[in-house]
């Protein structure tokens, strides 16, 4: 894989990570809610007014165009399992900017995934 394919694959993954985390931003920012008739309106514009939510959405948008340029370049068996990416930055930015949990058994799924993608990179 060349620095160019290698760039629009991490970007996309990254970009999509960014995604989550902005959406998780937004939903906190609303609380905890239920979606029912009497408030899917009011609850559903509330999500929609939220900037980490829009930006969150602009980010996947963004990142399905990279990811695409990336696939132009890349075999899919090769580009699908970076995606797993995601999860090991996802996972630690979600412990910093959130405090959520980073346990043990956590921290040995992220060094499964590292390595599985090693590998895969490497063939």
């Amino acid at each position: 894989m060349n620095p160019i394919s290698l760039f629009c694959i991490l970007a996309g993954v990254t970009l999509n990570a960014c995604a989550q985390l902005l959406l998780k931003a937004g939903t906190n920012a609303v609380g905890h809610f239920e979606f029912t008739r009497a408030n899917i309106l009011p609850i559903g514009i509330k999500l929609a007014t939220q900037w980490p939510i829009i930006g969150g959405l602009a980010c996947y948008v963004v990142s399905v165009a990279v990811w695409i340029v990336g696939l132009s370049r890349v075999d899919v068996s090769i580009a699908y399992p970076m995606l797993s990416l995601g999860y090991v930055l996802n996972a630690v930015a979600a412990w910093y900017l959130f405090g959520e949990v980073l346990s043990v058994q956590r921290l040995i799924g992220i060094g499964i995934i590292l390595v599985g993608v090693f590998v895969l990179a490497r063939s």
